[in-house]
C-alpha cells in the first residue's frame, strides 16, 4: 500500500497542506499534481492521489486555499475561489510553488511531472501548462476553460488533454470551441474529448447532487480516467 502523509507550503500569506500518497518500493517516480475542485481538498483528490500512487506514481494532492480546507456543504468556499479566479498571476504563482515543491520530494523524479485536475482545479493545471511549468502533462475535468491570460505560441510545454460536457454550464460548448482556437494559436499539443450527455462534476457521485447543472455521468468518468492512465504512462515512459 501507499504512504500517506502532508506536504506543507507557505505561499504568499497562507499556509498550505496538501496530501502526498508514495508508492511502495524504490524511487525515483514520476509525480502528478490532483488539483481539486473549488470547495478545496476533496475526498476526491486524495482518492485520486491514492489510486495513481497505486499506479506507481508519487501523487500529491494539492490545497490552494489553505490549512488542508476543504468545505464539505458549498457555503465557505466561495471567497477563496473567487480570490484566485480574480487573480490569475497568483492562481499560477500558487500552482507552480505546487509544482515545485513536489518535485523537490526526495522520492519524485523532478524531471517527469505531470497535472490533473477537477473542476477548479482543471482550471488550476490549464493556468499552470499556460504559465510555461516544466510539465509532461496537463488533464482537466469538466474545468473552466477561458482564461484573461491566454497562451503565449510556444508557452506549453507538454501535452493538454481537457474532457468537457456538452451539458455542463459553467464551461458550456462555446467556451470549449474557443479554447480549442487557443490551443491552435499557442501551438499546443492537445486533445479535447466532450461528453454529448455530461454535465457539470461529472467524475464525482458526491458532489453537490441535485444541484442544476451539477451530474454524475459514469460513463464519462471511467472513460476520462482511463485516458488520463494511457496519457501519464505514454508521457512517463
Amino acid at each position: 500500500m501507499p504512504t500517506i502523509r502532508t506536504l506543507e507550503l507557505d505561499h504568499l500569506g497562507r499556509h498550505l497542506v496538501g496530501h502526498v500518497a508514495v508508492p511502495d518500493g524504490a524511487g525515483p517516480f514520476p509525480v502528478v499534481l490532483v488539483m481539486s475542485n473549488a470547495l478545496g481538498l476533496s475526498k476526491q483528490a486524495r482518492g485520486s492521489a491514492l489510486a495513481l500512487a497505486e499506479k506507481g506514481w508519487l501523487a500529491v494532492a494539492t490545497d490552494m486555499y489553505g490549512d488542508g480546507f476543504e468545505d464539505q456543504t458549498g457555503t465557505q468556499s466561495g471567497e477563496f475561489y473567487a480570490e484566485l479566479m480574480g487573480d490569475r498571476p497568483k492562481l499560477r504563482a500558487r500552482c507552480n510553488a505546487w509544482r515545485d515543491a513536489a518535485a523537490a520530494l526526495p522520492e519524485a523524479d523532478p524531471g517527469r511531472v505531470a497535472a490533473i485536475g477537477y473542476c477548479f482545479g482543471g482550471a488550476c493545471v490549464l493556468e499552470l501548462a499556460r504559465s510555461g511549468a516544466d510539465v509532461r502533462a496537463v488533464v482537466s475535468y469538466h474545468g473552466i476553460l477561458e482564461t484573461p491570460l491566454p497562451a503565449r505560441p510556444g508557452a506549453i510545454r507538454g501535452e493538454v488533454a481537457v474532457y468537457a460536457g456538452a451539458r455542463d454550464p459553467y464551461a458550456p460548448p462555446a467556451q470549449t470551441e474557443a479554447f480549442v482556437r487557443e490551443m491552435q494559436a499557442a501551438g499546443a499539443r492537445h486533445s479535447v474529448m466532450v461528453f454529448g450527455e455530461a454535465a457539470h462534476s461529472f467524475t464525482d457521485p458526491d458532489h453537490a447532487q441535485g444541484h442544476p447543472g451539477i451530474e454524475y455521468n459514469a460513463l464519462a468518468h471511467k472513460v476520462s480516467w482511463a485516458g488520463t492512465l494511457a496519457l501519464l504512462e505514454l508521457v512517463f515512459a
